[in-house]
């Protein structure tokens, strides 16, 4: 035991000592969280870019000015009225989001379709193949303007006689909480930590593999210390880096962005030793299959980046196709970014912990056994 708190405090000091390793874990992460959290963070308090809109009203009739005019009114559009071929010309470029062109004989058509059930008018809508991720502003979608009875206007307040909606539809946000909602910055920091504890873990195995090329590990062998007391004494000193880059970043969001664990303490207490030790046998791991510390660099960093952005710690998962989303179960940063988030934003209880903590266990515990049957004191 002496032996593996004396490899941690010199684990320890060599990280400290290191102003690159440091700004690398706990600068870093702190910086990039803050601009991810920035762009997703759906604060209502935020100024939200506007999606630009054009609408040629080719009709020009009451029906069509009041669908123009209600365009107008929305707060999340950007709305101009080019001709058709400009706005076919600026959706191909990518300048223009959506163009609808309201044909000639709409607002005829549409009162003929909704009260005797003839044939409904068309709107040719023209959009950019690349508008499917406005969620990321936190906007609700803008509504669509009904057709409206010939001779109505967008600004007839008073009710109208004839066929209308029976009912309305009111949107509620459900969360764990009247005073819980989304935070992007909570979701942010979580992803950009858990990033920066595998690549810290990369300078971990990269650090076993200079070790053992220098022929220190081969010295080791010859004192009255185990491999495993060896690695373990390594998987601790990482996991306790790990642990400081996660109080950090959180520590940050917390003063500076107002995150709040909004879900259980012990959980969010829970999934971070876990993540941290996942993210330190998942070094030792990289010690153990690589051969040089050049080349073994470049593939981990290649895994981890992959491993983070399949785990949806870059941009929310949820966003991803169904087939994805099945997938990316099989990867630890995934099931962390989820724990985070349950903890935070989401405000669940201890119970939304104990999975995500058991995964990221399991995940320690492979990474660590294949560490330890694979490692090799001396260079191949």
């Amino acid at each position: 035991m002496q032996a593996i708190l004396a490899m941690i405090r010199k684990d320890l000091q060599l990280f400290l000592a290191d102003r690159r390793a440091v700004v690398m874990g706990l600068v870093a992460p702190v910086a990039i969280a803050s601009f991810f959290g920035s762009i997703f963070s759906g604060s209502p308090d935020a100024e939200r870019a506007k999606i630009p809109v054009a609408i040629i009203d080719q009709d020009r009739t009451a029906v069509s000015r009041g669908i123009v005019e209600g365009a107008r009114g929305d707060q999340y559009l950007l709305v101009s009225n080019p001709t058709a071929d400009e706005a076919r010309d600026a959706v191909k470029k990518g300048t223009l989001a959506v163009a609808v062109i309201i044909p000639q004989g709409f607002g005829d058509a549409a009162g003929r379709a909704f009260f005797t059930g003839a044939a409904k008018p068309e709107l040719n809508v023209l959009r950019d193949l690349l508008q499917s991720a406005r969620k990321f502003y936190g906007a609700p979608a803008p509504a669509a303007a009904a057709p409206a009875a010939p001779g109505a206007t967008a600004a007839a307040p008073a009710p109208r006689r004839g066929l209308s909606m029976p009912y309305a539809v009111k949107e509620e946000a459900v969360t764990s909480g009247d005073n819980v909602s989304y935070n992007g910055y909570a979701h942010s920091f979580a992803g950009m930590g858990i990033q920066f504890l595998l690549l810290a873990s990369i300078d971990l195995g990269v650090g076993i593999l200079l070790e053992r090329q220098r022929g220190l590990w081969k010295r080791l062998r010859s004192a009255p210390i185990s491999r495993l007391s060896l690695l373990a004494g390594k998987a601790a000193s990482g996991s306790l880096i790990a642990l400081l880059t996660l109080t950090v970043s959180f520590a940050f969001a917390m003063i500076v962005f107002g995150v709040r664990i909004q879900g259980s303490l012990i959980g969010f207490a829970a999934i971070a030793l876990a993540t941290a030790l996942m993210a330190s046998t998942f070094g030792l791991l990289v010690a153990s299959l690589g051969k040089t510390p050049g080349g073994t660099r470049g593939i981990a960093s290649l895994s981890v980046l992959l491993m983070v952005m399949l785990g949806g710690a870059w941009v929310p998962s949820f966003i991803f196709p169904a087939w994805l989303q099945r997938l990316t179960v099989v990867i630890p940063a995934r099931w962390a970014v989820d724990g985070f988030d349950a903890m935070t934003w989401r405000g669940l209880g201890l119970q939304a912990a104990v999975l995500p903590t058991l995964v990221m266990l399991g995940f320690a515990a492979v990474f660590g056994t294949l560490a330890v049957a694979r490692f090799r004191w001396e260079e191949a």
